[in-house]
């Protein structure tokens, strides 16, 4: 016991205690809120300024304490500490990039600038701390002597590797570096992505009269009449095209103007790439070099052998064998589809080469003469509504899970639907909030995130707040919203995402719910997907916009013919990506310093043997994906979709898709277990057995 300091004189009488000031700042504040939601229409930018600052101040000042103590270093005094005092400053970041995201001002975007290499140097200021790292290392050590429990060990083991891979074991010269290449690449992927955003938002294509119309069927004519109207754009009869994801491949898929196709086309792979300020060229260039001298100071030949590290993957070599295995019969199916589809288009009375953007044209009129089936036709049975109603009965089903919409809850925008999640005995799981609709300032593509983390640190569980991001073209006033097929399944793939937040039954934050390896992160979402294309829930959620009637099974059917349909053009679209990513993180540090990511591009292309007519789904310069946590980290995807072909698998084999005891056994080992467990031994857990590669290869028709 150690001895007090205290001076043994006798102390004057203390003076009342003036009761502490209320937090007038809304963020910072209490929030008296049904379950707990930020008051979000008492917020201003500056109040989200000044909290982060706050915050920053506070979380610092507790870590310091924690570092300094003079007390033996135990779970409790060290890990469990640093857990509790990062929770006030989770909430407040977790508030202002939802809003960056989602509603972004030039007010939150300048914040966003400032804040990104503060907080860079905030994490940099955790992790190389000396004295932290030797209280982490003391307790790594000794921790098979410390009557932990599993997922206590788990995360001590956990914390240990964080602060390994920050640099936390460096020399004072290396540890000064890391947290200068930290600094900077905070500044350059927050300017990457609001380049990105700045080139969405800026670009939009009129349509005028029925000439520019001719092809779109009513339902897509809808949404860009309604996307004119959110651009302020004069004439009722005024029609738009947006980059919105839906919006520019809807238009290159049903347009028969190939001028206004082109166009398009353009502006949407060039993004990023247009030169002038919002030119994301060169700042993707330093990015790699930072990232491989990064690498170099950690111990690593490249930034990719980093990264793998710490993943399922381990080598690159590993994810190297699994893109080669698929890219090869993805190339020669991608050919086979490109003679088809010239053909068709020569069938049509065009003399033109088939090029990139006429692809997804012609790949539809194709598909309608194969399968009579066409994707005008399937919109008009998928009504953002019902595809909504879909998830949540799957996980109804699945889970015991029961959505409510509740009406008086704080929400962020007029579109922001809001929803109490309870189980089977009305037990209250989670909060929900679905974001659909794009929009201007809201960062394009789909996503899950959080404004609260699941945890049962103090006793009492707390249980997360989720949110679901789309960008789905809205249907005209007092019409549904009807949806692309792909856009269904993105839907679910996010609410996939959204499941494994919600159902999280973790201890600790750190290592609740999506906070798992990177190239496990996807299959529960991945896996999702499979229940939407069943019949079981196409009949009953699959209706007519205007009949009502289900989608007859003769459709249906038609729907599981196509389903390899076109597969060679997405995979190569997405392999293509994944490749570059790994190529580009695998570069030394002298290859990095020498980078000019233009020929970078267009040499490695070539040498993957990229076809002419099939363009990258993200372009290096608007690649946000390895700008966002994805950096050599894209491959993640097929990575999780061995897994998750396998794991539907488990269901099919029972002749049940909402087989009970698999399910109960998906929610324990999956959904649920976030990063209490090593992920392997996880899927193990579940599935008896490793992964096989066969399920992808059939899935994608390949096998």
């Amino acid at each position: 016991m150690q001895r007090s300091t205290m001076s043994t004189a006798a102390a004057p009488a203390k003076r009342p205690a003036r009761p502490k000031a209320a937090e007038t700042n809304p963020v910072l504040a209490t929030w008296r809120t049904p379950f707990g939601l930020p008051p979000f229409d008492r917020i201003e930018p500056k109040d989200l300024d000044t909290a982060l600052k706050q915050a920053l101040k506070r979380h610092r000042a507790s870590i310091k304490a924690i570092a300094g103590a003079a007390t033996r270093p135990s779970f409790a005094n060290t890990v469990q500490a640093m857990e509790k005092a990062s929770l006030p400053m989770e909430r407040v970041c977790a508030v202002f990039f939802n809003l960056v995201n989602t509603c972004a001002t030039p007010e939150l975007q300048q914040i966003e600038r400032d804040i990104a290499p503060r907080l860079a140097d905030h994490d940099s200021a955790i992790f190389l701390d000396t004295k932290l790292y030797g209280r982490i290392a003391d307790l790594y050590e000794r921790r098979t002597a410390l009557s932990l429990t599993a997922e206590q060990s788990r995360l001590v083991e956990r914390y240990h590797t964080w602060f390994v891979r920050a640099g936390a074991g460096l020399k004072p010269a290396g540890r000064k570096r890391v947290a200068a290449i930290n600094n900077r690449l905070a500044e350059l992927t927050t300017a990457f992505n609001q380049n990105v955003l700045a080139d969405e938002n800026d670009w939009h294509m009129v349509l005028s009269g029925e000439a520019d119309l001719a092809g779109l069927p009513d339902g897509f004519r809808d949404g860009a009449r309604h996307a004119a109207r959110d651009l302020a754009i004069k004439g009722d009869e005024a029609h738009a095209i947006t980059l919105a994801r839906s919006s520019v491949e809807g238009f290159l898929t049903f347009s028969s103007r190939r001028d206004l196709r082109e166009k398009a086309w353009a502006a949407w792979i060039n993004r990023g790439a247009n030169g002038g300020r919002t030119d994301n060229r060169k700042i993707l260039s330093e990015i790699v070099r930072l990232r491989a001298e990064l690498a170099q100071l950690l111990g690593f030949e490249t930034y990719a052998d980093f990264v793998l590290e710490d993943t399922m993957a381990k080598a690159p070599s590993a994810v190297a064998d699994l893109l080669q295995r698929v890219w090869q019969p993805a190339v020669a199916r991608a050919a086979e589809e490109r003679d088809a589809l010239a053909a068709r288009a020569r069938q049509e009375g065009s003399n033109a080469p088939l090029e990139a953007w006429d692809w997804r044209h012609y790949a539809e009129k194709e598909r309608k003469a194969r399968y009579d089936m066409d994707a005008g036709q399937l919109r008009q049975y998928l009504q953002l509504e019902n595809v909504i109603a879909a998830a949540f009965f799957c996980a109804g089903r699945l889970f015991g899970l029961k959505f409510t919409e509740v009406g008086n809850a704080p929400r962020y925008h007029p579109d922001v639907r809001v929803y109490e999640v309870t189980d089977r005995k009305g037990n209250h799981v989670a909060v929900f909030l679905g974001d659909y609709f794009a929009r201007t300032g809201k960062r394009s593509g789909a996503w899950m995130s959080s404004f609260r983390s699941q945890h049962a640190m103090g006793g009492k569980p707390v249980r997360p707040i989720v949110v679901n991001a789309t960008n789905f073209a809205r249907g005209a006033d007092g019409e549904p919203t009807l949806i692309s097929w792909d856009d269904a399944r993105t839907l679910f793939h996010e609410f996939g995402h959204g499941l494994h937040g919600m159902l999280s039954d973790t201890v600790y934050p750190s290592l609740a719910g999506t906070s798992v390896s990177r190239d496990f992160v996807e299959l529960p979402s991945q896996l999702y997907e499979h229940w939407f294309g069943e019949p079981e829930v196409l009949e009953r959620f699959a209706l007519h916009c205007k009949t009502g009637k289900p989608m007859p099974k003769s459709l249906i059917n038609k729907l599981k013919k196509a389903e390899t349909f076109n597969q060679g053009f997405a995979t190569v679209e997405f392999l293509s990506c994944a490749l570059l990513d790994m190529e580009l993180h695998a570069l030394t540090l002298a290859e990095a310093s020498a980078i000019d990511i233009a020929k970078f591009e267009a040499d490695a292309l070539q040498n993957i043997g990229m076809p002419r007519e099939i363009v990258m789904r993200h372009r290096l310069p608007h690649f946000t994906h390895i700008t966002g946590g994805y950096a050599a980290g894209y491959y993640s995807y097929m990575w999780s979709e061995v897994m998750d072909a396998d794991a539907f698998e488990a269901f099919k084999e029972t002749g049940d898709i909402f087989d009970k005891k698999t399910a109960r056994r998906l929610k324990q080992h999956i959904y649920s277990a976030g990063n209490s467990r090593d992920p392997e031994e996880l899927w193990l857990k579940f599935r008896g057995r490793p992964p096989e590669v066969e399920g992808l290869l059939k899935k994608r028709g390949f096998a």
